[in-house]
């Protein structure tokens, strides 16, 4: 006769797809003002994405502590193994968490490298302002005009 199944562990997988699931959410938002150039956005989103992170790892805490009245060390496969014996509605949420939980790191690494690119981009644009200003040597350490061609007479003298 079959088990019946652990309404605990069913409702922590159930909480656990809902939060990985609300994180890939906000990691595509994050890719989507990346790649749309919205970066005033981001602070208030990486708020939201500490939150989340956070909550997350609650209720997979709550999951793992379900699961060690089970199982000694609570491995992907060994938790695979264990629902595919004894919950199939476990199973099928364990694996959607799966799922979403790889996605989330893939997303979460493309969006690490977008952000490189833009640090990137953002360092050579100021390298470059740095080296024109430098050129043009319109201003000194004080602010003030510094701009002297033939006569030797700054702007503010002429």
């Amino acid at each position: 006769m079959a088990q019946p199944e652990n309404p605990e562990l069913l409702a922590a997988l159930t909480n656990e797809l809902g939060a990985v699931s609300a994180f890939v959410e906000l990691l595509q938002q994050e890719q989507s003002l990346l790649t749309e150039n919205q970066t005033d956005k981001l602070l208030v989103l990486a708020e939201q994405k500490s939150f989340q992170a956070i909550n997350l790892n609650q209720v997979a805490e709550v999951r793992r502590r379900l699961l060690r009245n089970h199982l000694p060390d609570p491995t992907h496969d060994a938790i695979q193994a264990w629902l595919t014996t004894h919950s199939a509605a476990g199973l099928a949420l364990w694996q959607k968490i799966y799922v979403l939980a790889e996605q989330a790191q893939q997303i979460n690494h493309i969006n690490g490298e977008l952000i490189q690119m833009k640090l990137r981009h953002n360092q050579q644009s100021l390298a470059t302002l740095g080296q024109a200003v430098r050129k043009a040597d319109l201003y000194g350490p004080d602010g003030q005009h510094s701009f002297a061609p033939g006569n030797g007479r700054s702007l503010g003298n002429v």
